[in-house]
């Protein structure tokens, strides 16, 4: 692949900002460079099989979106992006790596479900790709399959407190997962709902008439959230066992995180941009001509949205500032409107969960730092490199250093994007749960290890592009 140099811009990291010329010597980067250093020879420009002109733009490591769900079976029906679609948006967002879940459900073989996932990722990755493995079923078997599958490059596990019948693991069943986890070395991820209580509480919902969407989040109170998230943590410390805390949304839930963190413990926890911008009450007062007030629909996902009048998506950007939330994913699970989110007029309980959003997450965030609530470094800390150090590809990918993997965005803070259906948007989806939203900036350019998949509003990609990637263990944990 050509020498590609990118020059002009302004290279942005975690620690900080500088003007520096980046190097791509094939499909990894070769060197940082001050503007105007000859050391790699009297004029890089000329030399260059092709140069990226990055004036006064920022030039990022590609971001890691570390919790998405392509294809995934649910509610009667199945995530409507193939990874070829929902890779490919990716690429247009920015994003240059996911982790996706592989799922074994009760009584199947862990080692099947993941041959499953391989099966449907193989060769239509327009983006590299690895996968954490979904436990439905904690028995001697599976935590025999987690040793396994953490030399195969799996390194990380997840349980459900909520859905019982599907996904649920019992606190006896979560405690053995986690000794596994301490003694290799893996990550247990938790979706940290009361799923018992809710069941109880949805019944009660919807025995009084309640069905609309809106109610899917008043059927699931912060306190569920907070409960489930106390008890996870207990079982961690009880274990000794690392533990990160998937899509957080009620503040209550993150205060509980924060305080185990102040005390030393080994616990991460994630939000997604649905919770830092939506609310409950926006899903209250949707409506449209087509839909009325099953509109609402559009923005159904577990765990839900909250209450702005509770404070809850100011408190969540004050603990992606302080630390204690360490992670901004997508939960990339969408539905269509038609077909699959329909199954729940009437009962919002059958609404498949989902939002997607895996095009969208690096623009939105970055509204943040306009906004002051993040640092532009924040803002790639959030969305690139502590994605890749947390699972185990710190080295190669959410980093701009040489050695590690060319994936490079250029971006433009003086550009702007209009967010929605047709706009940009390249999920394979009938609607977009981020309409109408304006951010003050622009992914103008996006290499994957080397090759550049989008630029100047063309992409140019292609499936297959994309590798497996066997994952180390996390940077947190050594």
């Amino acid at each position: 692949m050509p020498h590609t140099l990118i020059r002009g811009g302004t290279v942005v990291g975690p620690t900080g900002s500088t003007l520096a010329d980046v190097l791509v010597d094939g499909e990894q980067v070769a060197a940082l460079l001050r503007p105007g250093d000859t050391s790699l020879g009297a004029d890089l420009a000329a030399t260059a099989e092709r140069v990226i002109d990055a004036t006064g733009k920022y030039v990022i490591p590609g971001a890691v979106d570390c919790h998405t769900h392509m294809e995934l079976p649910f509610g009667g029906t199945n995530a409507s992006d193939t990874f070829e679609t929902g890779t490919r948006a990716a690429a247009w967002g920015g994003t240059t790596t996911i982790v996706d879940f592989a799922v074994q459900r009760t009584g199947e073989r862990v080692q099947d479900g993941l041959a499953a996932w391989h099966a449907k990722a193989d060769g239509r990755c327009a983006i590299d790709y690895g996968f954490h493995q979904i436990l439905g079923g904690v028995d001697d078997d599976s935590l025999k399959a987690m040793d396994e599958l953490v030399t195969e490059g799996i390194t990380s596990f997840k349980l459900f407190m909520a859905y019982p019948g599907v996904f649920y693991s019992d606190d006896g069943q979560i405690l053995r997962a986690m000794q596994k986890a301490r003694d290799n070395g893996s990550v247990i991820m938790m979706h940290a709902e009361n799923g018992i209580a809710i069941d109880v509480l949805v019944r009660e919902a919807l025995d009084r008439g309640d069905t609309a969407p809106y109610f899917h989040g008043t059927s699931r109170p912060w306190e569920t959230e907070e409960e489930a998230t106390h008890r996870a943590i207990m079982l961690a410390r009880l274990t000794g066992a690392p533990l990160y805390v998937v899509h957080m949304s009620a503040k209550q839930a993150v205060a509980t995180l924060a305080q185990a963190r102040d005390e030393g413990w080994n616990v991460f926890g994630e939000t997604c941009p649905q919770y830092l911008y939506l609310s409950l009450e926006e899903q209250l007062a949707a409506r449209s001509e087509e839909w009325g007030d099953f509109e609402g629909a559009k923005w159904v996902c577990s765990t839900p949205l909250r209450s702005r009048a509770e404070g809850h998506q100011d408190e969540l950007w004050r603990y992606l500032r302080t630390g204690d939330l360490s992670v901004v994913s997508t939960d990339h699970c969408p539905f269509c409107m038609k077909e699959q989110k329909e199954l729940g007029r009437g009962d919002f309980s059958k609404i498949p969960n989902g939002i997607g959003g895996v095009e969208h997450r690096l623009d939105l965030l970055y509204q943040g730092v306009v906004d002051g609530r993040i640092t532009r470094e924040r803002w790639v800390e959030l969305c690139c490199t502590t994605p890749a150090r947390m699972f185990g590809l710190d080295g190669r990918k959410g980093v701009l250093a040489p050695g590690a993997d060319a994936d490079v965005v250029v971006y433009d803070p003086a550009g702007r994007t209009s967010i929605g259906y047709g706009k940009t948007h390249h999920m394979n989806m009938d609607h977009s749960a981020w309409e109408g939203f304006e951010v003050a900036g622009h992914v103008d350019v996006v290499m994957s290890r080397g090759r550049v998949v989008v630029e100047d509003g063309m992409y140019h990609g292609s499936p297959g592009h994309g590798r497996f990637l066997r994952r180390g263990l996390s940077a947190y944990l050594r």
